[in-house]
């Protein structure tokens, strides 16, 4: 077997980076111990609080842990990365170019449709895990004092505001304390477990998987959807996978042996170890009955500044998921604020912003209680665990070479314990696991009505074009007059007149002495290196092409292009050139092979996209529009 290797950092670098991913890599899995033990002793599971079924439960959790995290996501899906990025889309970029070789048939066309679902459903789960986090935090206070229980919505709902409201000036300020303090965090974990196990050493015999065996024999399909809550402490994985681009896979591995899973695993073994010694006083809420006094008080504080580290590294991950899709032409073009000159990737997406503030608000305003909040938790993690380990399975075959035979044995047994937590999440779809399925039905409806909607609208336009060097024949035959000047046409095709320029010509009757045609490409990377970011050619009769290639980790910008066009011989002048856009009027009343509703929303989106103008930092003083009515 043969896979990937990339450059790893040493030394003190080495340690920065492993002490920087434990909050943003592990905030989301770091949290888990506020609810995932307190959920999986439910009233309504209906389990007879007995030795045997807690040392059961326990051992779910660290075999749950185990498997998924530490061998699945940590030995082997980490290794599939895109140049060092991963998270499902990096994935699907990953195995888009293998899949368009050859006809696009039905298992291409599904392959592609479950990794923009998968991206669909982290969207889901941006929205629930903060909600659900800072929630659990704050119940603290009432274990407190009951005093404390009618503040604690209100308290949550003004955290959640606060941190939506601070996304705008960036998380660069924030990040660099982010490690510190999760480390605070992970030290607290093991500190307030570890006295538990002591009390208790025969938790420790939780490890045995056998008492995970003899849970589902004694407790049959009862056992089975306890599942659905032990799930919650594993749900960080797929996030650890989507920030791997911002840390290496070393430091990554390295936080979570030495840092992540001993804490966790005192801390879940000191719950289960407190609730053996007190029974049913201390299910309702384990994590905080762990210390007792005045001890509460400084755990809600540090376990709510975990939740809010949580919650911002699943927001940031939304933003990225949505640069991400704009640049492979999954969703419209919206405005994206860079955050910050020296971290590249620190960016702000305010319309994703204000949907997931209003979404996250309301689902605390809806559900009231974390383990409300809970029944809406998993289906989505658990559907893209699912298809992760699908779309490694194309990796492992059609890029590493893999056989046959060792991915498919692999990635059936990954897709044996995904299936198994996502059927235990089922039944939650009545009692809110229908809030993230609804949210990833839409925006999966959203990319794939604007992909198609996009591509029906390249193709018409190209119907209506010329070869190019047709078009620069004709020029010269018909004598066209050449006005001083430059010209900068922006073109989907590299060989085709584009019908901006055909438009301007026809109402004009003239053109400039120069033409630049400009094509964007996207390349299935995440970035593009400078030297090869731009290629010109010179064609006949003032014409030129210039070819810009981007990852879909970047924002294009025409104007740092043109710089490096000029620097590869074209010989222009910036503040002097003219650029051409087409306005197209959409009109629903075509043949496209579109169902009437996708028309609507795509036309709806395309008047509510970013302006080209913005979106490619054009000079406004410099845009010349012009309009064409199209029917779809």
């Amino acid at each position: 077997m043969s896979t990937p290797s990339g450059q790893q950092p040493s030394g003190k670098r080495l340690r920065t980076l492993t002490i920087a991913a434990l909050g943003v890599v592990y905030g989301d899995i770091g949290t888990s111990p506020l609810y995932a033990i307190k959920e999986s002793f439910h009233p309504t599971h209906g389990l007879a609080l007995s030795p045997e079924n807690v040392l059961g439960i326990l051992s779910l959790v660290f075999w749950s842990l185990t498997l998924v995290v530490t061998f699945k996501y940590l030995m082997f899906i980490l290794r599939a990365d895109n140049q060092g990025e991963g998270g499902i889309m990096a994935l699907l970029a990953l195995v888009l170019p293998k899949l368009h070789q050859g006809a696009l048939n039905r298992s291409k066309v599904l392959i592609i449709s479950l990794g923009l679902f998968g991206a669909a459903l982290l969207y889901g789960d941006g929205v629930i895990t903060p909600a659900i986090s800072v929630l659990s935090a704050v119940e603290g206070l009432e274990v407190a004092t009951p005093t404390f229980q009618p503040y604690v919505v209100p308290l949550t709902v003004v955290i959640l505001a606060a941190l939506f409201l601070s996304q705008s000036k960036g998380t660069a300020a924030l990040g660099a304390i982010f490690g510190r303090i999760t480390l605070l965090w992970f030290i607290t974990l093991t500190l307030t477990g570890l006295p538990w196990i002591f009390r208790r050493p025969d938790i420790l015999s939780a490890m045995d998987p056998m008492h995970a065996i003899g849970f589902f024999v004694r407790n049959g399909w009862h056992g089975f959807w306890v599942l659905g809550a032990v799930v919650l402490c594993i749900t960080g994985g797929e996030a650890l996978y989507a920030d791997m681009g911002h840390f290496g896979r070393k430091p990554i591995r390295i936080g979570w042996l030495a840092i992540v899973f001993p804490a966790l695993l005192v801390n879940y073994l000191g719950q289960g170890a407190l609730i053996l010694e007190k029974g049913v006083e201390a299910v309702q809420n384990p994590f905080f009955a762990l210390v007792s006094g005045w001890m509460i008080y400084p755990l809600v504080i540090i376990s709510t500044a975990a939740t809010v580290i949580a919650s911002q590294a699943l927001i940031s991950g939304a933003f990225s998921l949505t640069q991400q899709a704009v640049q492979l032409g999954y969703f419209p073009r919206t405005t994206i604020r860079h955050t910050s000159r020296e971290t590249e990737g620190q960016i702000y997406v305010p319309r994703v912003n204000t949907l997931l503030m209003i979404s996250c608000i309301a689902l605390v305003l809806g559900f009231r209680q974390s383990t409300n909040l809970a029944a809406a938790y998993g289906i989505a993690v658990t559907a893209t665990m699912a298809i992760t380990s699908v779309l490694f399975f194309v990796v492992a075959v059609k890029i590493w070479n893999w056989s046959l035979l060792q991915a498919g044995t692999l990635v059936a047994g990954f897709l044996f314990i995904d299936l198994a937590f996502f059927g235990a999440n089922i039944v939650k779809l009545a009692d809110g696991g229908w809030v993230p399925v609804v949210m990833a039905v839409s925006i999966f409806a959203i990319m794939t009505t604007w992909k198609r909607g996009r591509d029906a609208l390249g193709a018409i336009l190209s119907e209506k074009s010329i070869p190019l060097q047709e078009f620069i024949d004709e020029l010269v035959q018909k004598k066209t007059v050449r006005v001083p000047g430059t010209a900068v046409f922006m073109t989907l095709s590299r060989n085709v007149a584009p019908s901006v320029l055909q438009h301007h010509l026809k109402h004009n009757r003239s053109l400039h002495e120069r033409v630049i045609l400009l094509s964007i490409l996207t390349e299935h990377t995440p970035e593009v290196p400078a030297l090869q970011k731009v290629r010109v050619t010179e064609l006949s009769n003032g014409f030129f092409k210039v070819t810009a290639r981007y990852g879909y980790m970047e924002t294009p910008d025409v104007s740092e292009m043109l710089i490096f066009a000029m620097g590869a011989g074209l010989p222009i002048e910036l503040e002097k050139l003219s650029f051409y856009l087409g306005r197209e009027s959409i009109l629903p009343n075509g043949t496209t092979r579109m169902a009437g509703w996708r028309k609507r929303l795509f036309i709806l989106f395309s008047k509510n996209a970013r302006p080209a103008t913005e979106y490619f930092r054009l000079p406004p003083d410099q845009v010349i529009e012009v309009g064409a009515q199209i029917s779809i």
